[in-house]
């Protein structure tokens, strides 16, 4: 059965008023942030199609190294093999279906804690105890699930598909604006995880669109940025735009004197603003003059959004004397401006729980980004 049966025919409809340029498309319909029939059916054509986004390639950088994450409701374990490979796995014992991963850490081999049924670093069968006597058992035949994993301008990807689009398909032209920034080569000053009690999607809208600046940042970080331009066009999933700052936008404006140096590749433009990036469904990101922050969000059913906050910056830059000292200026600004999100967020998501919530239109100019999300998360349920 297809998704678009599933879907009311007033839901289809609506859905289909999403998939138009910006000036002319509306938002995504109320219930699309709150419904939990429709939050099961965005996590199958959504989280468990494509490509999820799951971090920075540093968040592995060594043998052995993993990372327990949810996608879509499934348990996976993504880990870097003694190879130096990236590995996905399905984090469910093949015995009787424990989660055999937790958290994130190191490890030589992946062993389950309820029967010690252990794995390697490629997944295979190491050690099955106490299982001589079962007949025809081949521990060949019961190594852990395997997804398809990929790097890309050091962010890390995971598709639950097992033949997913192809990777540099998906991502279509996202390295053409993105080339001045050494995105691959970046490495990470601070990772924060939080939950906001807000639906995932509004959450990854909120960082993408200039329009609530004024309201929602008046003393922070406001008048640090300038009327954005056009946003580029896009080949691929997802959506971008650019915007000068005075100074850097990776700062307070009390503290614009404390700014680390300016990435050696930048040039013209480039080197006066940031480009604000959605790498859909869940990776947004900011490439500003000096380094990049980017958030990660993930459902935690339609009313709880799982968030990470990660700061990064040339290796460069982080050899400096006064490193740590300077880039927690960087820290407590992101810190102070999500502190300000927040609030909205779960204000906004208690309007959309309302019954009287209907479909709005976007500011063309100023949410651009967020109306090309809600054409692609259109056409995702539409099409699925």
């Amino acid at each position: 059965m297809t998704t678009v049966a599933t879907l009311s025919p007033t839901l289809v409809e609506n859905l289909g008023r999403c998939r138009a340029p910006a000036s002319e498309a509306c938002t995504l319909p109320p219930e699309c942030y709150h419904d939990a029939a429709i939050h099961q059916l965005e996590r199958d054509a959504i989280f468990r199609r494509g490509w999820v986004g799951v971090g920075r390639h540093d968040r592995w950088a060594t043998a052995g190294q993993f990372v327990a994450v949810d996608i879509g409701e499934v348990p996976v374990v993504v880990l870097r093999d003694a190879e130096g490979d990236l590995q996905a796995f399905a984090n469910t014992c093949r015995h009787r279906g424990a989660q055999i991963m937790v958290g994130e850490g190191e490890c030589t081999k992946l062993r389950c804690p309820f029967h010690f049924w252990t794995y390697g670093l490629d997944g295979r069968l190491l050690g099955a105890p106490s299982m001589h006597e079962t007949a025809d058992f081949d521990r060949a035949e019961h190594g852990l699930i395997s997804f398809p994993v990929a790097e890309r301008f050091g962010f890390v990807f995971v598709s639950l598909e097992s033949d997913p689009t192809p990777i540099d398909e998906w991502l279509g032209d996202f390295g053409v604006p993105h080339a001045p920034w050494p995105l691959a080569t970046l490495v990470t000053g601070r990772r924060r995880e939080f939950t906001v009690d807000c639906n995932w999607k509004a959450f990854a809208e909120v960082f993408n669109e200039y329009y609530h600046l004024p309201y929602v940042h008046p003393t922070s970080i406001d008048d640090t940025y300038h009327a954005p331009d056009p946003p580029e066009p896009a080949t691929g999933a997802y959506a971008t735009q650019f915007g000068t700052t005075s100074g850097t936008g990776g700062l307070l404006e009390e503290d614009q004197h404390l700014a680390l140096p300016l990435i050696e590749t930048l040039g013209g433009r480039n080197a006066e603003g940031v480009r604000y990036s959605w790498l859909f469904p869940n990776l947004m990101i900011a490439a500003g003059v000096e380094g990049m922050w980017m958030y990660e969000v993930y459902p935690d059913g339609p009313d709880r959004s799982r968030c990470a906050q990660v700061v990064c910056f040339p290796a460069e830059t982080t050899q400096l004397p006064d490193f740590a000292e300077r880039a927690e200026h960087y820290y407590e600004r992101f810190d102070v401006a999500v502190a300000e999100d927040i609030p909205m967020l779960e204000q906004q998501h208690a309007g959309l729980r309302s019954p009287f919530a209907d479909q709005g239109r976007f500011s063309a100019g100023l949410e651009p980004s967020v109306a090309a999300f809600a054409n692609w998360y259109a056409t995702r349920l539409l099409e699925a």
